[in-house]
């Protein structure tokens, strides 16, 4: 299975990419790095979410999304490996197979938190099954190499949506229902600080945070004034703990995005624009169907490209 490569100079390639001829050391591979500490910052959340902050999902909930998880990786990358004649990623050092199920175990725990279906256990299960499906089924050949072009745990959590219409999205408060006076303010701080430095630092995303935030913005003026919709209900997402969630931890997922600082901002506006045609048609949750929108458009694109490819 193909992953995305993040390099330092910002570039992303996949697995199969053209190699550097020159003599210089292989830039970083700094995709570890960012997996490793969004996947601490996740668990952190979560733990603190059932101990102190006021999640209300089943306890269960997170951990049968991660027994799900781990077993659908690890058959399908089992899978994969016997069909194509070589070794499974996860064989080896025992660091080799921990870093192989981190981008499962962020899935599952996102789609986990963010899901509400109160003590029933089985549509999380269900969104983790299909997010963790659409990264081996729903791929494009960019290169040698083959990549998924759908945010998983968003889709996992859009499928789910639409599968089960009385399960929800998590609401708002329960982010920080137990929280009180500077607390208020530290929890969001700590977020958005972790959030920035990850994805300017290491995903090198800040473009699509600042086209994404700049379109919700237009979006939301466009709506007062075409549509006469309050101010106030209009800019009331950013103030959630969700919202801010997505923006720093969904909406910038590296190997679902562009990776050149124009291309990043068009894909924020764009997901602004579907979030604002999906609200002014009075359908919920457009944060998440508006990303899977604009993420298949962009696999379309990349698939009809690799099309022509192949004609030339």
């Amino acid at each position: 299975m193909t992953e995305l490569r993040i390099r330092e100079d910002g570039a992303a390639e996949g697995a199969g990419a053209a190699v550097p001829t020159t003599s210089a050391p292989p830039p970083k591979d700094v995709r570890i790095t960012a997996l490793r500490r969004f996947a601490a910052a996740i668990t952190v959340l979560n733990i603190a979410g059932y101990a102190v902050l006021g999640f209300e999902p089943a306890v269960l909930a997170p951990l049968a999304a991660l027994a799900t998880a781990y077993g659908m990786e690890l058959g399908l990358e089992y899978l994969d490996a016997r069909l194509n004649g070589r070794r499974a990623r996860f064989l080896g050092r025992p660091a080799a197979f921990v870093d192989f199920l981190l981008p499962a175990h962020i899935t599952a725990l996102a789609v986990s938190m963010l899901l509400y279906s109160g003590a029933t256990v089985w549509p999380v299960v269900y969104g983790v099954v299909i997010a963790l499906a659409s990264k081996t089924v729903l791929r494009v050949r960019i290169g040698p190499g083959r990549r998924h072009v759908l945010n998983p745990s968003n889709f996992g959590i859009a499928a789910t949506l639409v599968t089960f219409t009385w399960v929800g999205i998590a609401p708002p408060y329960h982010f920080t229902e137990n929280v009180f006076g500077v607390w208020d303010w530290i929890l969001p701080a700590i977020i958005i600080t972790t959030g920035s430095l990850l994805n300017l630092k290491l995903t090198r995303r800040g473009w699509l945070i600042l086209g994404w935030l700049g379109g919700f913005a237009a979006q939301g003026l466009l709506r007062v004034l075409l549509l006469d919709a309050a101010p106030v209900a209009v800019l009331a997402p950013v103030t959630g703990l969700a919202f801010v969630l997505f923006t720093f931890y969904m909406v910038t997922d590296p190997a679902t995005t562009p990776s050149k600082p124009r291309n990043q901002v068009l894909f924020g506006l764009a997901v602004a624009a579907g979030y604002g045609l999906l609200t002014a048609a009075h359908i919920s949750f457009g944060l998440f169907f508006a990303l899977v929108a604009v993420c298949a458009v962009r696999g379309l694109y990349l698939y009809v490209n690799a099309m022509r490819g192949d004609r030339r």
